[in-house]
């Protein structure tokens, strides 16, 4: 299995393992995907690791504490 971490990868390859992961985000039209996408941003942009966004927002969820709101595609 190959390496994830950010000093094992490439910006573009980071860039394809979270689309692999999140899946179609132009799809999406109640906004959640691209919520997730936003919220991988410092992962590609080679901040921080996938690891330390997924303890925050799992941190986030179990104590209830609100996170980005949802986007509408505009479609009640």
């Amino acid at each position: 299995m190959k390496s994830y971490l950010i000093s094992d990868t490439t910006k573009e390859e980071r860039e394809q393992i979270v689309a692999d992961s999140i899946g179609n985000i132009s799809g999406a039209c109640d906004g959640c995907a691209a919520g997730l996408a936003e919220m991988y941003q410092d992962y590609i942009d080679g901040k921080r690791e996938l690891r330390a966004i997924n303890m925050e927002f799992q941190a986030r969820y179990v104590s209830g504490k609100q996170g980005p709101d949802k986007g509408t595609c505009g479609y009640q």
